[in-house]
């Protein structure tokens, strides 16, 4: 098997559960994602699974682009996602559609994620700690990951990602939220490997999301999403 290195250009999208930001063009990527979120949201989209329909006041959802908390440089921003999980097993995502790529072609990506977050995994709560119980996952679909009310009425996310420890056929595992038992909020980074294949216009879907067993807040700011693609080959 070889794997060759290529250079993607990013779309542009409008966004879902956020504010609009007039800096949202992106020039074409060299070689993948390079989005940092300082002065804008780089035009991913936000979004949130497996809750009930018509509770998104109940469960305090909220996608936003916001001023890092103390004792963070608090002039630098990130992607803000919250939401408390009532249910047990909140999902709460971001994804981007990646353009330029070969048609019908495999490929590996590698992903490195930064986000500040203040869960430890040495607190205790109900479903399991708030840094432990609480997963980041990231992969790469062509179908727009998005949610879908299911026949009990509750949204579920229309592609395979698993449940909480447990990565799906569209997304990995990247560890949890532990942020080294810090008692405040401290960048921290995750990194992992997903191979998969594009559509027939050479694009695909790349997500990053939580995956929660902790029965309660999980705030959490992505800083850095950096992914880099690779055709591989026979």
């Amino acid at each position: 098997m070889k794997i060759k290195s290529v250079i993607v250009a990013l779309s542009i999208l409008p966004l879902l559960f956020s504010c609009k930001d007039d800096n949202d063009n992106v020039s074409p990527g060299q070689g993948g994602i390079n989005d940092s979120f300082n002065s804008s949201t780089q035009s991913w989209q936000g979004d949130f699974a497996d809750y009930p329909k018509d509770s998104d006041a109940f469960y305090e959802l909220k996608f936003s682009h916001e001023n890092l908390p103390a004792p963070l440089n608090q002039s630098s921003k990130g992607l803000f996602l919250s939401g408390n999980n009532h249910s047990d097993d909140l999902f709460m995502f971001i994804k981007k559609k990646v353009s330029g790529l070969q048609p019908n072609q495999t490929y590996k990506m590698k992903i490195d994620v930064e986000l500040a977050s203040n869960a430890r995994s040495s607190d205790f709560g109900v479903g399991g700690s708030p840094g432990g119980s609480v997963y980041i996952k990231a992969g790469m679909s062509v179908k727009e990951p998005a949610k879908v009310l299911d026949n009990q009425n509750y949204y579920r996310v229309n592609i395979d990602k698993g449940n909480q420890a447990t990565g799906g056929a569209d997304v990995v595992v990247l560890g949890n939220i532990d942020n080294g038992d810090k008692p405040e909020y401290a960048l921290i980074k995750r990194s992992g490997e997903f191979t998969g294949k594009t559509d027939d216009k050479g694009e695909v879907w790349v997500m990053v999301g939580t995956d929660s067993g902790f029965e309660a807040v999980t705030a959490l700011y992505y800083t850095k999403i950096e992914a880099s693609f690779a055709e591989v080959t026979e």
